[in-house]
């Protein structure tokens, strides 16, 4: 494997070899990361960056002869709470812990320790339903347990580096009261963001002054106090020893002043890329404050995870329109790779999709019929029962069934609920030209005595009609589509008569050049 894996061109191996050059030869665990903000639910971002990273691991150990990883899933659970989200109930029982690290302001369900530990549940059960291999850490517990003690006090030690890093990032208000370190005020448990007094290296203690004027100081191990979030990225790459952490485009800034602390502090950041951002269907940045784009349960209701998967491996640093009109491309193109991988040697099924998302598979197949063919299948029938649909699909693939064919059972499943909420609101028959009208007289007689054809010979009588007719072609599947279906897009006819069966694809014509007469 690790042969082949030298040429894959793939990016993920290209990621990869940043980590195998990084390491050198060195003989331990590389380290992959990956960062969450339990302030709210894991979302499609998370499960992009998780499954985009893990494609990297995956890539590094086909490129080391499965040298030993790490995958750590890390939560910011010792953030102060800034706002209280609307969404959430309780908001009486919440306002008093407003400032305090997420660990300590309880739980608005119920159910959990705390709000944080609520989250992290939420984001550990997310990844676990994925099949995802991570180690989870906590923030406040690496703090609190004395595991980050070492890397504050380097921190503390570079304080003067790490000012002369950041100020000049920051505007002249924010500037003034700016320090790496965050104090957790012992009385109120306010995560504080104060200048500090004094600092005490030796000690291991920073000096402040709340808002009532009252000074302490505060040893900035043992979690009395936490860091600012770019010092704090950069401290986790140096006690964590990441080899590996990508982040999304909006973050280059953040990288390129958290590495330079890194640095400061006597480490070596990690290697990465930005990815770009996703976009709605109108080309807007996806924002969880907006709530516009696709969540992860809306793409799982009408498509598998591995269409999914298939969406974050393809061009990582492009931005992309995430929303529902792109589910039915995903899906097929998945298939159209796991279709080709059972006959691929090696070094192709390391640059073929499904290597990446399946981990390496023994087997991988594709379905006999697409999802888009699955979908106007649907729409012509006029049936959301599975039986009816399989009586045409084991018509069209004998000795098909929903236990030999258990995939494409699932599409179905898909596909019944997609057309619903998607397609069918959008439909709009329209009445057929002259032209139209005569050509499709001429196809439907053409298709008398067909039963049983391939559908590449229905096909060829579809286009020898569509030639006696039209300049174009494309004018032609133009008006089946939307005289026959209702909608501006189609399959390869000759497929879909074969599909839905030549009986039934003339009666279809003919209802809708009756509809027509009527109207």
């Amino acid at each position: 494997m690790s042969a082949a894996a030298q040429n894959a061109r793939a990016w993920p191996f290209e990621e990869a070899k940043k980590v195998v050059q990084r390491l050198g030869g060195e003989d331990r665990p590389a380290i992959f990361e990956t960062g969450y903000g339990p302030s709210g639910l894991p979302h499609i971002g998370t499960f992009g960056e998780v499954a985009r990273t893990t494609m990297v691991r995956r890539a590094y150990e086909a490129l080391t002869d499965g040298a030993p990883t790490r995958l750590i899933a890390f939560s910011d659970d010792m953030d102060g709470m800034r706002k209280i989200p609307p969404t959430l109930p309780n908001q009486e029982m919440l306002q008093p812990f407003l400032g305090q690290p997420l660990t300590d302001v309880p739980d608005p369900f119920g159910t959990h320790q705390s709000f944080a530990h609520h989250n992290n549940a939420r984001l550990r059960a997310f990844l676990d339903d994925f099949g995802f291999e991570y180690e989870f850490v906590s923030s406040t517990e690496m703090y609190r347990s004395g595991a980050f003690d070492a890397a504050l006090l380097a921190m503390l030690a570079a304080y003067d580096k790490v000012m002369e890093i950041m100020l000049p990032t920051l505007g002249p208000e924010r500037r003034a009261t700016y320090s790496p370190f965050l104090p957790i005020h012992p009385e109120t448990r306010v995560v504080e963001q104060v200048p500090l007094i004094a600092r005490d290296v030796d000690a291991g203690t920073i000096t402040w002054t709340d808002a009532n004027g009252k000074t302490f100081e505060t040893p900035v191990t043992g979690g009395h106090a936490k860091l600012q979030w770019k010092a704090d990225w950069a401290m986790r790459w140096y006690a964590l020893e990441v080899d590996y952490e990508m982040a999304g485009k909006d973050l280059i800034d953040s990288v390129t002043q958290s590495s330079k602390i890194c640095r400061a502090m006597g480490g070596t950041p990690p290697a990465g890329f930005n990815y770009e951002l996703f976009l709605d269907e109108k080309g807007e940045k996806i924002s969880k404050t907006k709530g516009n784009g696709l969540a992860v349960e809306e793409w799982l209701t009408y498509a598998s995870p591995e269409s999914l998967s298939l969406f974050m491996f393809q061009k990582p640093k492009t931005a992309k329109r995430l929303y529902f009109d792109i589910i039915p491309k995903a899906v097929d193109e998945y298939f159209t790779f796991a279709a080709k991988y059972a006959d691929e040697d090696e070094a192709k099924r390391l640059e073929n999709p499904v290597w990446h998302i399946k981990g390496a598979p023994e087997t991988a197949r594709g379905t006999p019929i697409s999802f888009a063919m699955l979908l106007n299948l649907v729409s012509a029938s006029n049936s959301q029962s599975r039986d009816v649909l399989w009586g045409f699909i084991s018509r069209y693939a004998p000795g098909a069934t929903p236990q030999t064919e258990p995939e494409l059972d699932q599409l179905v499943g898909y596909a019944i609920r997609y057309f619903a909420d998607f397609v069918a609101p959008a439909k709009t028959f329209r009445a057929p030209t002259p032209v139209e009208r005569q050509a499709m007289e001429e196809l439907s007689a053409r298709l008398d005595g067909m039963e049983g054809a391939s559908a590449e010979d229905i096909q060829n009588e579809v286009y020898e009609v569509g030639k006696a007719h039209f300049e174009q072609l494309r004018e032609w599947f133009g008006a089946l589509y939307q005289v026959l279906l209702g909608q501006e897009q189609g399959p390869r006819f000759g497929s879909f008569v074969a599909l839905y069966g030549v009986p039934e694809t003339r009666a279809m014509i003919d209802t809708a050049l009756r509809r027509d007469a009527a109207e």
